[in-house]
């Protein structure tokens, strides 16, 4: 019988739980379809997922679609002004029931032209007056847990998951320590960025400023890299400058305004970053959605005061999208190739005693917890 992926193999060196110690994830780890299969249901299915804010649904109604891998859901706001998460899928013979965005007055299948109400409850059923035993109350949709948090709307499909409240105790002080205005923010735009990488090496890259000096020229302009600093919690890490280096950088022209630091960014388990950039009001998020071993779909959402994005505002999201993210594109699409060589299978965390932002630290704290989640035991 072939060995599985997450057995230790004689070529692997140690995983170590001490990231100044130990070695990174074995190659296949980013590679493989066993282990993209395995990630489905031992981390995004039992996991919070970011799916949309709830200024996109204000009107009784109105919804979005989103996905989970194969699993298809909508949020929508009820008569009740209640927002709820369903699967989208019709109760009847599986068709969907959504699709985009927008508003309705009830949710009608397309297939057969059964109609829900937003609480889910099935309203109407075309004929099943006529058959016997037919109860309407045993086929509402599947409700799926939901909580906001600092507008953003979050998702599990697990039931028995504990709240994301809960979970990331901590991360919402933070947020509004540095955003006080983040009530007050409507989604504005989203990119979408196709990468030809896993989505881990997408989650790597990011948690790491070791990179930026060599690969980032105008956002090392734009920070004070001498105030970067990463702190690792138990879901989630935080990676914020003291200020701006200037207000005229290569990256983009900003006032001092709301923003009167230099940078934050945060990583939130599983798959998922914000950040805050100097100058206006603003929050983005920016979400890995596994594809397959080698592809990811990148969603960065942009949130501003009342959606607008001003010309200040504009040059940043322009700078993130034309410049940053293509930078950060070429750089994890070529470790990607790189993984698949038979010269490398595990490299070497360089983490430094004062975790500066030259520090790994960050990656080893994400690599343990998908480690942690398949089940590898570290040494």
């Amino acid at each position: 019988m072939e060995s599985s992926i997450l057995e230790k193999r004689k070529d692997d060196a140690p995983f170590r739980a001490d990231p100044a110690a130990s070695f990174t994830m074995p190659a296949r780890f980013y590679t493989s379809s066993e282990t993209y299969e395995l990630e489905k249901q031992a981390i995004f299915y039992r996991t919070w997922h970011y799916a949309g804010h709830v200024s996109q649904v204000t009107g009784p109604g109105s919804y979005f679609t989103t996905a989970i891998h194969e699993q298809n859901i909508f949020v929508a706001r009820g008569r009740d002004d209640e927002l709820r998460a369903f699967y989208n899928v019709c109760a009847h013979r599986g068709h969907e029931l959504v699709q985009g965005a927008g508003q309705k007055n009830v949710i009608t299948c397309p297939y057969h032209a059964w109609a829900f109400d937003f609480e889910g409850n099935l309203v109407a059923a075309r004929n099943s007056e006529n058959v016997a035993g037919f109860n309407k109350c045993d086929f509402a949709l599947k409700q799926i847990r939901l909580e906001v948090f600092c507008g953003m709307i979050m998702v599990n499909l697990d039931p028995d998951a504990v709240s994301f409240a809960q979970q990331f105790k901590g991360l919402e002080d933070e947020i509004r320590h540095y955003m006080p205005s983040v009530d007050t923010l409507a989604f504005a735009q989203r990119d979408t960025f196709d990468v030809a990488s896993n989505w881990k090496v997408l989650v790597d890259n990011f948690l790491e400023c070791y990179h930026c000096a060599p690969a980032h020229k105008d956002f090392v302009d734009l920070v004070d890299m001498n105030s970067y600093r990463t702190i690792t919690h138990k879901l989630y890490s935080s990676q914020c400058a003291a200020a701006p280096r200037t207000t005229s950088s290569n990256a983009y022209s900003f006032e001092p305004g709301d923003v009167d630091f230099g940078y934050a960014g945060f990583f939130v388990w599983p798959n998922f970053t914000i950040w805050i950039y100097p100058g206006e009001a603003n929050l983005s998020v920016l979400q890995m959605n596994p594809k397959d071993p080698a592809r990811t779909i990148e969603y960065q959402d942009w949130f501003t005061p009342g959606g607008v994005l001003t010309p200040q505002l504009k040059e940043a999201a322009d700078y993130q999208k034309n410049v940053l993210q293509p930078e950060d594109i070429g750089l994890c699409e070529s470790v990607q190739r790189g993984l698949c060589s038979r010269g490398y299978n595990q490299g070497r965390f360089i983490v430094d005693h004062g975790k500066t932002e030259l520090s790994e630290h960050a990656v080893h704290h994400f690599q343990s917890m998908v480690m942690e989640a398949l089940g590898v035991e570290l040494e």
